[in-house]
């Protein structure tokens, strides 16, 4: 009988030892860790309109030279930043060139107007070869949109443009983001 309590104590220690494994194991934790990694992004939509697109200025009256001339572009630059940012503004050359023929770029003015979507301090420039600043401290933000008017005065249209040849002149304006 000692016999049998003996092993009737040692089955019921197996169980109970054996029960307290099971329940650690079915409380085993692992973890692991999740990491967000974020990079500084600039850039401007590939729709934007100012992408290779062209504003056309047309001269073709009398009227035309003794008038000031605007041209608005909604949505020129459609631009995303992940931080404040800088709009800049140049022409790629001195001139609006047709043929042997030139037109100094400094006849046409560039403003930054409001009507879009992108904030912050917006000019107006008279168009050089130098980089110079459009929108100063853009607000970041996702798919944001500024309107560009381009203005060519009635004063330097009667002064500058009147007597060259005619044909098509031309520049390219190139746009530039700069987060800050």
């Amino acid at each position: 009988m000692k016999k049998q309590i003996a092993i009737a104590a040692l089955t019921i220690g197996a169980v109970v030892l054996g029960t307290d494994q099971v329940l650690a194991q079915n409380s085993e934790q692992a973890s692991t860790s999740v990491n967000i990694i974020l990079a500084d992004v600039i850039a401007m939509d590939i729709g934007t309109a100012a992408s290779e697109g062209a504003v056309d200025f047309n001269y073709g009256s009398t009227n035309d030279y003794n008038s000031s001339k605007n041209v608005t572009v909604p949505n020129s630059l459609v631009i995303i930043s992940s931080k404040n940012f800088d709009v800049k503004v140049k022409s790629e050359g001195a001139n609006f060139v047709s043929g042997a023929n030139a037109i100094p770029v400094d006849i046409l003015q560039v403003k930054a107007v409001p009507g879009g979507s992108l904030v912050g301090t917006m000019n107006e420039v008279t168009l050089s070869t130098n980089d110079q600043v459009l929108v100063s401290n853009a607000s970041l933000g996702s798919k944001q949109s500024l309107n560009i008017a381009y203005s060519i005065s009635a004063e330097k249209a009667s002064k500058v443009l009147l007597g060259k040849p005619r044909g098509t002149y031309t520049q390219k304006i190139t746009y530039t983001a700069t987060a800050l």
